[in-house]
């Protein structure tokens, strides 16, 4: 069972900064994709950023330019780096592990592997 602990969330001014660290109990090269999601009372969870196992990075409109996505491999972490922070960034964050994989089977295919999730973490950005 694979385990994904976030850490750092907390109260932010707007225009502050947080870091969000997810620490993996597996290699997390070993993942197709690792992302961060949050999701805001009332509304359904959202994509925030991903990084995929060859480092490319992807970013939900809203978070483009000031949200940074990176990994440091030796330590099985992935980071958010959040600066310039809103209002509306409020939310519980979440790391995401995806090792989901299409494989042959029995004349057709079928899907192997697990989407992961953390807990989730906090994030409230308010004056």
């Amino acid at each position: 069972q694979v385990q994904l602990v976030e850490s750092g969330g907390g109260l932010a001014q707007p225009g502050g900064s947080l870091r969000l660290s997810c620490a993996a109990s597996r290699i997390i090269l070993s993942f197709n994709a690792m992302g961060w999601y949050r999701q805001a009372p009332g509304k359904q969870r959202e994509l925030v950023a991903s990084i995929t196992s060859g480092g490319s990075t992807d970013y939900a409109d809203s978070v483009k330019g000031r949200f940074t996505i990176s990994r440091d491999n030796a330590k099985n972490t992935v980071y958010l780096q959040m600066n310039s922070l809103r209002p509306e960034d409020t939310a519980v964050y979440y790391c995401n592990a995806d090792d989901r994989e299409t494989v042959p089977a029995g004349g057709g295919s079928r899907i192997v592997g697990d989407n992961y999730w953390g807990q989730g973490t906090q994030v409230t950005v308010s004056s």
